[in-house]
């Protein structure tokens, strides 16, 4: 039940809080109503217009995915009898329950319906007596949206007070097809690069792409994902959720813990792609590809060392600078900040399923905003080519291996953007990677239901290659992978070029694939 509130006859007779009504919502909606709606806005939608329940909605999600332009959007579908019932109310850290209970009360008796309230968990005691939302106003028949950026804090509220008497609506993950239909930006690259936020040079939303540069990255990842987690530790004592990270925030160390937890996640990634791609089959036909170039030929991938260029690489990514630390940050802080993660929807694990061990699980860390892991990858590769190695070549040779390099993070991007994306789109359904003793298949869709699978290569390429399904035609492997996961109904390589069958292989474009999923 809600906690009592204390008599407000001690208010004045205006608003507290920093409330607009009314005529007053007419210019937040008008900048908005030639900007496109996310998926999630007929949600939103459906419970501002639809018929009274007992609940309120929540918005959430990191910074720049949307949510206030979602409420503004809902303004522009209104009347201008409902904007009379309207209320927009912002939030600060100063406020309390006590003062947004008084303008409640006043916005009831004058009529008002609809009351969205933005940064509501910047109240410090907004989780113990968030049922105050659902168990009055909500029960009396006002409409009621909670937003903000804490993601926590909002899960809190869910699990301490709320229960089932709230719908959520997440913001932070924003898929491809997202990205294409409502930024009006073309092109999975352009996905890579600046992906995650609902911002990239002024089609629609924010102005400036949050992932343009090494330092706006940083800026994000400090005000965004850090802040929203400090925040969560300082407003919310619970002790369950603090664990070992309450010595780190004690500390005035959470911050800098998060960041290296994340950093340390691109460095490994980094690492990973240098050494399963920039020593694969691959660079031969790359050596190829630039001996041949009309523009720009180059021998480079045949002199360079590429076990050499490896190994340094590897080594110099190893070498970060850390700050003066009073707290070791051990596994346990590193796991409990990963699980923060997730629970942001930040990050999430791709399964590596081993065909000779069924018990050996590996997993892989995909951070769903790709241009927060292209934007840090991409400064760190430059700050390695600056290395003696890499000076003593020509400036065309530099930038031959820094392309190279560069487009096979794409590449492997470009397979945790596709396998994240299937596996959100088919809950019920499994998707992971199969590892052979030789070889493996990028993709399996595993249907328990229907007892079938799919398998699926990708590249990023817009070439077709009799090696790009060597694995997807190979006897052995297909008959191990139906005796385990059931008939193979598709074969399938995923390819920047135009859909086409080879040899009984279907070759479908990554960006039509991408459009089609349905992510809920």
């Amino acid at each position: 039940m809600a906690q009592k509130m204390d008599n407000t006859s001690s208010f004045p007779d205006e608003y507290i809080l920093n409330v607009r009504s009314g005529k007053e919502l007419k210019p937040l909606a008008n900048m908005v109503r030639s900007y496109k709606k996310r998926t999630g806005f007929r949600k939103l939608h459906d419970f501002v217009f639809g018929a009274p329940q007992d609940k309120v909605f929540i918005l959430y999600g990191l910074r720049r995915t949307g949510k206030t332009t979602m409420i503004r959007q809902i303004f522009a579908e209104m009347s201008d009898a409902d904007l009379e019932r309207s209320a927009f109310i912002q939030v600060t850290a100063q406020n309390s329950l006590k003062e947004v209970n008084h303008d409640l009360r006043k916005l009831e008796k004058k009529g008002v319906r609809y009351v969205f309230l933005d940064e509501v968990p910047l109240m410090q005691d907004f989780i113990e007596g968030a049922a105050l939302f659902s168990d009055v106003f909500a029960a009396c028949g006002m409409k009621i949206v909670l937003s903000g950026p804490d993601s926590l804090g909002f899960l809190f509220a869910e699990d301490e007070q709320l229960y089932d008497r709230c719908i959520l609506l997440h913001t932070t993950f924003i898929s491809y097809g997202e990205f294409e239909s409502v930024l009006g930006i073309h092109g999975v690259d352009a996905y890579i690069q600046y992906g995650g936020t609902m911002s990239m040079g002024g089609v629609h939303y924010n102005e400036t792409s949050t992932f343009a540069t090494k330092e706006s990255t940083d800026e994000y990842m400090d005000t965004a994902i850090a802040h929203n987690i400090q925040h969560a530790l300082r407003c919310y004592q619970y002790e369950g959720h603090f664990r070992h990270l309450k010595d780190l925030y004690e500390a005035g160390e959470l911050t800098s813990a998060i960041n290296r937890v994340i950093e340390d996640m691109n460095h490994r990634f980094t690492v990973e792609v240098l050494t399963r791609d920039f020593r694969s089959h691959d660079l031969g036909i790359s050596a190829s590809n630039l001996r041949r170039d009309r523009k720009q030929p180059t021998d480079i991938l045949d002199r360079i060392d590429v076990i050499g260029v490896t190994e340094n690489l590897r080594r110099l990514l190893e070498i970060r600078n850390r700050p003066e630390q009073t707290i070791r940050l051990d596994a346990i802080h590193a796991a409990e900040i990963k699980e923060y993660l997730d629970l942001l929807d930040l990050t999430d694990d791709i399964e590596i399923s081993h065909f000779l061990d069924v018990n050996q699980k590996e997993y892989r860390t995909v951070i769903a905003q790709p241009g927060l892991r292209y934007a840090q990858a991409d400064a760190l590769i430059r700050s390695l080519l600056q290395d003696r190695m890499f000076s003593a070549l020509s400036l065309p040779e530099r930038n031959a291996v820094e392309e190279r390099i560069l487009s096979e993070i794409r590449g492997r991007m470009l397979e945790d953007i596709i396998l994240l994306e299937t596996k959100l789109a088919n809950p019920r359904k499994q998707t992971f990677v199969l590892q052979f003793p030789v070889g493996e298949f990028d993709m399996v869709v595993f249907d328990p239901q229907e007892a079938c699978c799919q398998i699926f290569e990708m590249k990023h390429s817009a070439t077709v290659d009799p090696s790009q399904y060597r694995h997807l035609i190979d006897p052995e492997k297909c008959a191990q992978t139906e005796h385990r996961y059931g008939p193979i109904t598709n074969k399938c390589v995923l390819y920047r070029g135009e859909n086409r069958t080879v040899q009984g292989i279907q070759y479908r474009n990554i960006e039509e694939y991408l459009r089609e999923l349905v992510i809920e």
